[in-house]
């Protein structure tokens, strides 16, 4: 009996693990051709490229020569934050700078020190800019070149202290751990500015990689030509939401009261893993589309009501996943309002009536913790001004 419950969960665990991973390639062949890769993979430039709207903004790709420069292999780097290549040296001021550049969705270039995987420290010229779709930050690229030693003094690298929580989860820099345990050489280790030519590398590197990109993107529009693209009309999510939306754990969906079929515009990993739907196939979406046969009528009624009445609801309504297999979801439906007062969006989370939770809480108590989160992240991170008004449809 013990052999088949290890089995279970053994099997369990790699159908997790197999389903990660087609998420993470899914995030750019769903956004520009399935050759996409061959294509990266045979520039030289040390690069990688992130993706903010997986929860841990992770790295989707990795180039071979950073992987050359690091001394990772790709499976060690893939689905992994960038806190990896951190270490008790890392400078804290860097840190914020670049957490406010993927905040304001920007380019920044700065001096970091990143460690290999031997752990041994080395100095890069970080180059981060946004991947822009329509206005829509779709992924960071972080191209990284090397910093010659020069025979020059400079305030030093290593700044003692810990980086806050949010700091730490949303760009994952390791800045918690600061004993004397394994210098190699840091005490030697003092700042490095990059020269002219070095920045101007880093930055035609990236311009080159963002014209592949932006090509490759026009080349999937074109195989696309004639069939309906819903994310064309759906309001971009501002990064640092992205991010701080992709810490929840529970399954939810954001949708938008002002685009026209009240699209969904975020949906949680939990959320896919539930329905078995990829994030492409959701984005965009109506919510009807995991309604079926069976799905009663006047809970569907009442989902409509209390949208138009701006009120929260629960009800229990069947819903179906991707393979058409069907499941009993505890559904809660909340208005979310911005830093303004207003509704901006409205959450939907969902419970697999036959779920159980590890820390014993009730399905209410998940539904509301989750809400409640989702409200602070988007009054804190507002995704920009909300028209006035009412949402249309349920």
């Amino acid at each position: 009996m013990v052999g088949l419950m290890l089995t279970a969960i053994a099997r369990a665990r790699r159908i997790s693990k197999t389903n990660e991973m087609d998420r993470l390639t899914e995030s750019l062949t769903a956004n520009y051709s399935d050759s996409i890769f061959e294509v990266l993979d045979d520039l030289a430039d040390n690069f990688l490229i992130t993706d903010p709207a997986i929860a841990g903004h992770p790295i989707v790709f990795a180039s071979r020569g950073f992987l050359a420069m690091s001394g990772y292999l790709r499976e060690e780097v893939i689905g992994r934050n960038g806190r990896i290549f951190q270490g008790t040296g890392t400078n804290r001021r860097s840190v914020l700078e670049i957490r406010e550049a993927i905040r304001g969705e920007r380019t920044v270039q700065i001096s970091l020190l990143n460690y290999r995987k031997d752990g041994t420290p080395h100095w890069i010229l970080f180059h981060l800019c946004p991947v822009l779709v329509e206005g829509r930050v779709i992924h960071f690229l972080a191209v990284q070149v090397p910093i010659a030693r020069r025979s020059r003094s400079g305030r030093r690298g290593l700044v003692f202290g810990a980086c806050r929580d949010e700091v730490r989860e949303e760009l994952g820099f390791r800045l918690d751990s600061f004993e004397d345990t394994d210098n190699r050489g840091l005490e030697a280790e003092e700042l490095r500015e990059a020269s002219d030519f070095e920045r101007q590398k880093a930055t035609n590197a990236a311009k080159n990689i963002l014209s592949i990109l932006k090509y490759y993107r026009k080349h999937r529009d074109r195989l696309l030509c004639g069939k309906s693209c819903s994310l064309a009309s759906v309001v971009p999510l501002n990064s640092s939401l992205n991010i701080s939306l992709g810490r929840i754990k529970q399954s939810f969906v954001l949708t938008d009261p002002y685009l026209p079929d009240m699209p969904i515009v975020y949906a949680s990993d939990a959320f896919l893993s539930l329905t078995g739907y990829s994030r492409h196939e959701v984005l965009g979406q109506n919510c009807r589309f995991l309604n079926g046969p069976d799905t009663d009528v006047e809970a569907l009624q009442e989902i409509h009501d209390s949208i138009r009445a701006e009120q929260a609801c629960t009800v229990r309504v069947l819903n179906y996943r991707k393979d058409e297999s069907s499941f009993w979801n505890l559904l809660h439906i909340s208005p979310v309002r911005n830093a303004a007062g207003k509704i901006a969006f409205h959450v939907r989370v969902q419970i697999n009536e036959n779920s159980k939770d590890v820390h014993g809480l009730s399905p209410e108590m998940r539904q509301l913790s989750a809400v409640a989160a989702v409200k602070v992240a988007v009054r804190s991170l507002s995704a920009g001004p909300v028209p006035s008004s009412r949402p249309s449809s349920s």
